[in-house]
């Protein structure tokens, strides 16, 4: 893989996305977000990329998840996509934020009515006695709501803001394609370094 000196690491990424969105066989928008607590402690899990907004890096959660009161905490975190089918990786690191109450309510109204329902039912990251007690919390909102399903005041977006990208691709001999660009000071415009691997 040869980049030019500066580079708008977002366009490069939607054409990866791109590329995987035709290769790869399931969810190429997965991807691992690293958060860290107070105290330092980090913690990974996989959610899903559902939007890039003015560079920023949106997914959907409960508010009162572990990985909501993280964010809280510190406003850092990291994001790692892989895909295996193109023997590529992408990892993104910087600041985390709430996006609007209006960008929230636009993405939800856009889901199924079970992914809506589940949100009201789910107490995310709380403990749960049995899956019956989850399922009997499911019938209960469906049967108080219909087609029309307010969004939780507890379940929104977030965006992350990189301040470094990195751009992977497999090599032989784990002599690996290894870019890190980080934000020069023209808008959208970022330099990138060729990192040994």
């Amino acid at each position: 893989m040869e980049l030019k000196k500066i580079v708008d690491p977002i366009q490069l990424f939607k054409k990866w996305l791109s590329e995987a969105e035709k290769k790869e066989i399931r969810d190429p928008n997965a991807m691992q977000l690293a958060t860290v607590s107070k105290n330092g402690m980090p913690s990974v899990r996989t959610v899903l990329l559902k939007d890039i907004i003015n560079g920023n890096f949106v997914f959907y959660t409960n508010y009162e998840s572990r990985k909501s009161e993280e964010i809280s905490e510190t406003a850092k975190g990291a994001i790692c996509f892989y895909w295996k089918s193109l023997n590529r990786q992408v990892r993104l690191v910087g600041n985390i934020q709430k996006v609007s109450s209006e960008i929230s309510d636009k993405y939800y109204k856009s889901r199924s009515k079970g992914s809506r329902i589940g949100a009201w039912a789910s107490k995310q990251s709380k403990e749960l006695e049995s899956r019956k007690v989850l399922m009997e919390e499911v019938k209960l909102f469906e049967a108080k709501y219909n087609d029309d399903i307010p969004r939780p005041s507890f379940w929104g977006g977030f965006a992350l803001k990189p301040v470094e990208f990195e751009f992977w691709e497999d090599g032989d001999f784990r002599l690996h394609d290894r870019f890190i660009l980080r934000p020069t000071k023209i808008k959208n415009k970022w330099i990138a370094k060729r990192h040994y691997p």
